[in-house]
């Protein structure tokens, strides 16, 4: 499995918009097991994003999908830049099946 977990913050006052964006775009995204959009507690812009993917190869070709492509084409004006990034290995957990051979 490939994990990733990443802050964007939003233009000022931008943040529910962008939101809305990325949510948007993410069905029907194959090899996507999670893909959750949640708001920082600590900064009215902040965003944090948190994916769950079967493999990285599915997580790169998820990039060319139409509806992802929109997604980031609307999205980016709204970007006033990313904070840190982790890229993780899924287990498991409440709402996500276990790997395969586990």
């Amino acid at each position: 499995m490939f994990g990733l977990i990443g802050k964007m913050t939003a233009v000022q006052d931008k943040r529910d918009e962008l939101i809305a964006i990325l949510l948007e775009g993410v069905a029907n995204m194959p090899g996507c097991s999670s893909y959750i959009v949640a708001t920082d507690t600590s900064d009215p812009n902040a965003i944090w994003v948190t994916e769950a993917w079967d493999s990285k190869a599915s997580h790169q070709a998820s990039l060319s999908l139409p509806s992802v492509k929109e997604a980031i084409a609307k999205g980016r004006p709204l970007i006033a830049g990313f904070g840190d990034r982790v890229v993780t290995t899924p287990v498991g957990g409440h709402g996500l099946a276990a790997p395969k051979g586990r």
